[in-house]
């Protein structure tokens, strides 16, 4: 007997093998008690002893036991194992007729006694069977008595166990129920209080969220008004992405994502008509020559908004307006123009490529003056637009790069820091450090909530700011440079990759390029309604070079502005140019062929302009001076032409045709482009002057063109001198050309090698003609000479008559030294007629009476050639007349 945990008395049963149980008494208590105990005790002895007598004790286990161990074993095996399966069921149809064989029995008359004694005796074969199974479980519970007995009375302990434990429990309640009044109720309303009151935070900052984003579709609206494109679509991207995360569920916004779906598709319209509209009010304004960007602040958001909105393709409508207004420019330009013409009648002449071509040239190329001229405005306010729209795609491409730049250094800064912030927090924590639990969750909370109280939607951190600073920087803005507030616009969300910015921004430089295009295609088809009827190639000269150097200005200045060529207007001015060269060439070769065709071959004098005209050359420069009448009238005409000190006898023809040398290289300096062909048809010039002067005076044409009587040494001479004055331009015009033409194309500059050398054949044959005239006559002559007196003899009288002829008719044509050539050319030949005729006399230089007479001969001849102006130091060798004695 002890005592319990309510100071009572307990009898504490000990076993012993009798199974009785002793009371020890160690302190007296309640006698209630002990009596309640006392019967229990009893009423367990006495179940105790008769499962005793029911089963043996398992120290008498003999051979009887297992004598009737083997017995149960056999009387088991007499059941039939259908009924030891675990799956047994009657349900079974096989399983119930395997058990009641109902094929014994049969309802048919006079088997009725049979079948019923076949029922009783299976009737009596089950209850046998299940009176083998009982006695075989009796059995097994007889040897396992014991084992029930303990868990009977172990489990009566545990119940007085649970019993204790339960009133120990229910004292530890009430125990921390007293301490939980006293010391922690207060502590924890103060907890929940505390999270009541961030709960009603959160509650209220919510319905002020949802107040604001009740107000999102008033305030864009507001915002569309004023074309604040940007700033609406920021705030509906704000408010899409508050309903997904801060107000997700709930009802009453339950339409407004879809509704700001369509508002923003219904934006995007809007902001391609706006851009549409922009495009033609700024193309169509004005042309003057103000070049500032129309409306600036507003381009620069509506491309903001088109990039956001990743409408990249909104350059194709500023490239179709382009189209448009320059059609409008040429179609407005010539309208202006025809209006203040007189000779032409609007009202007869409908069509306006018709009134066109009732210009004369003045006018029409003050038409085409004042085209190219709006046209280079055109460029440059294209330029001005498209440079600003391309700067706000580069700055969006530097926001991107770097905000990806900014976020690698973060992420690499939060790598390296992440695991020491984390075990400094936690040891903060820990030792109490840092902040308590609660004002974690006060702390959190406030910084997630808390915001100015002058803000209606300051819960949200990131919806309204953005949205407000997008919208006001839009308005503040002034300039499409890299400003502050042009960066703010930059939000985080354009989605665009640098590769898609970078094509944009390719695209919208090669939409410059096509304005450029525009401007010349539309050009030539101006300058191709004009040529229908031939007209450009009728303009002089003059004319032609006016009108391609206002074209090659603008093909500049549009190269300038652009920064790329544009092939169209150049190829135009090509083929009118190649037009004009052939008529130009035609009508000086023709005006060259009318010249020689007349020319006879007489000393022309030199006018003053002409001598102008090679002044100006000598100083280095190839052009024609403009004519001075005055000081012209006043300058007579010079015998000779006077180039670098020397003089030429020329014809007229030569003169004009130095005059023409000089238009196709000054044609070359107005028109660039025309240099090879130019090149090819002076070639072709000079050639033929050669070759036509040459059939003319060496080839004797004169005699039957203009009626000669006879070609002169005269006429030979002045032909060579003229011949002589082409080679000295020749050199000149080739380093002309030379410097005017690629490298490339030097090849061309062998023909100036060939002409050249045609010519120096020509004064070579023509030279050889003035001996072949001599030696003829020479050989007349001297065929008839007889040595005999008088001295001098008339064959050497007559020769030396003639020689004085040949040096009066050649001697003011040629230089001296040519002269002085020639004379020794024609007295060689002298020598070898007169030779050939002593030696066919049989005169030789013996000293004797007819070598005396040769002798005084040709001393006469000799005296009289050397007397002749120029030729008075001339070596004429005359001792080679005489053969060599052997």
């Amino acid at each position: 007997m002890i005592l319990d945990h309510q100071g009572r008395f307990c009898i504490i049963p000990t076993g012993n093998h009798s199974g009785k149980c002793k009371l020890h008494l160690r302190t007296p208590g309640p006698v209630g008690d002990f009596y309640n105990l006392l019967k229990i005790q009893v009423s367990r002895e006495k179940v105790h002893e008769r499962c005793k007598n029911i089963c043996t004790p398992k120290d008498t286990f003999d051979r009887t036991l297992l004598h009737t161990h083997d017995k149960s074993r056999t009387d088991l095996e007499q059941v039939p194992k259908i009924f030891m399966k675990p799956d047994f069921a009657l349900e079974d149809s096989l399983t119930f007729n395997a058990v009641l064989p109902w094929s014994h029995f049969s309802t048919a008359g006079g088997k009725g006694n049979r079948d019923a004694a076949s029922s009783k005796l299976l009737q009596e074969k089950l209850s046998h069977y299940l009176d083998i199974v009982e006695v075989n479980i009796a059995h097994q519970i007889s040897l396992r008595s014991e084992a029930f007995f303990h868990a009977m009375t172990s489990q009566h302990e545990l119940q007085d166990y649970l019993r204790k434990t339960s009133q120990a429990v229910k004292l530890l309640r009430e125990k921390i129920s007293k301490i939980d009044k006293v010391m922690c109720e207060g502590s924890l309303r103060v907890l929940r209080l505390s999270l009541t009151r961030n709960n009603c935070i959160k509650v209220y900052n919510k319905l002020k969220l949802m107040a604001t984003v009740h107000q999102t579709q008033p305030t864009v609206q507001l915002l569309l008004s004023t074309s604040e494109y940007v700033g609406a679509l920021d705030l509906i991207a704000t408010t899409q992405e508050v309903l997904q995360q801060e107000l997700q569920g709930i009802h009453s916004f339950r339409h407004l994502g879809s509704q700001l779906c369509e508002l923003e598709k219904l934006i995007d319209k809007m902001m391609i008509a706006e851009f549409s509209t922009y495009a033609r009010n700024d193309l169509n304004r004005p042309l003057e020559d103000d070049c500032q960007i129309l409306e600036e602040e507003r381009l620069v958001s509506l491309v903001f908004g088109l990039l956001k909105q990743r409408k990249l393709n909104f350059y194709e409508i500023y490239g179709d307006e382009m189209i448009n207004t320059a059609k409008n420019i040429i179609k407005q330009c010539v309208v202006n123009t025809v209006s203040q013409i007189e000779e032409i009648d609007t009202e007869v002449v409908v069509k306006l490529a018709d009134q066109m071509r009732m210009m004369n040239f003045p006018q029409w190329f003050d038409l085409l003056k004042n085209i190219f001229s709006k046209f280079t405005i055109f460029l440059k306010r294209v330029k001005a637009t498209l440079n600003t729209i391309r700067s706000v795609v580069f700055l969006v491409l530097d926001k991107n790069q770097k905000t990806r730049e900014s976020r690698d250094l973060e992420d690499t800064l939060q790598k390296n820091s992440a695991k020491e912030s984390v075990v400094d927090s936690e040891v903060a924590y820990l030792t109490h450090e840092g902040m308590f639990i609660s004002d974690a969750f006060g702390e959190a909370d406030s910084q997630r909530n808390a915001s100015p109280s002058s803000e209606p939607c300051s819960s949200d951190s990131v919806s309204e700011p953005e949205g407000t600073t997008d919208s006001s920087s839009s308005k503040e803005h002034t300039s499409s440079s890299a400003t502050p507030g042009v960066e703010m616009m930059i939000g985080e969300d354009m989605k665009l990759t640098d590769l898609e910015l970078v094509r944009l921004a390719n695209n919208i430089q090669e939409l410059l390029y096509n304005a450029s295009d525009i401007c010349h295609d539309r050009s030539v088809k101006f300058l191709m309604a004009r040529a229908k009827d031939g007209f450009l190639e009728k303009l002089n000269s003059s004319e032609f070079v006016t009108l391609s150097r206002l074209m090659e200005g603008f093909i500049l200045d549009t190269e300038q502005i652009c920064g790329r060529k544009s092939m169209s207007l150049r190829g135009a001015l090509q083929s009118q140019a190649n037009r004009f060269v052939n008529r130009f060439h035609e009508e000086r070769k023709t005006k060259l062929s009318l010249l020689l065709d007349n020319e006879r071959w007489k000393q022309a004098e030199v006018p003053a302009e002409f001598q102008d005209l090679v002044d100006s050359v000598s100083d280095g420069r190839i052009s024609l001076p403009e004519k001075k009448p005055t000081a012209t009238e006043e300058r007579k005409p010079a015998e000779f032409l006077i180039v670098e000190g020397q003089k030429y006898a020329t014809v007229g023809t030569v003169l004009l045709l130095i005059r023409i040398i000089l238009e196709y290289c000054q044609c070359v300096d107005n028109i660039p482009s025309i240099t090879t062909d130019m090149l090819t048809r002076l070639s072709d010039l000079l050639k033929y002057f050669n070759s036509r002067s040459c059939q003319l005076v060496l080839g004797a044409g004169a005699l039957q063109v203009v009626g000669l009587k006879t070609i002169t040494t005269k006429n030979l001479a002045l032909s060579s001198r003229c011949l002589q004055l082409i080679v000295h331009y020749i050199p000149i015009i080739r380093a002309h050309f030379e410097a005017r033409l690629q490298p490339k194309q030097f090849s061309m500059l062998r023909h100036f090698d060939h002409i050249t050398k045609d010519y120096h054949d020509h004064i070579a044959e023509i030279s050889a003609k003035l001996v072949a005239i001599m030696d003829s006559l020479f050989d007349k002559l001297l065929s008839k000479y007889e040595v005999k007196a008088p001295v001098p003899s008339a064959c050497f009288r007559n020769i030396c008559k003639q020689m004085a002829k040949m040096h009066e008719a050649i001697y003011d044509l040629l230089p001296e030294e040519q002269t002085q050539m020639l004379f020794l050319r024609i007295n060689a030949s002298y020598k070898l007629h007169l030779k050939r005729q002593l030696a066919h006399l049989n005169v030789v230089n013996d000293g004797g009476p007819l070598n005396g007479l040769v002798t005084s001969d040709v001393a006469f001849y000799t005296g009289n050639l050397q007397a002749l102006k120029g030729l008075n130091n001339l070596d004429l060798n005359m001792a080679e007349i005489w053969e060599q004695k052997r």
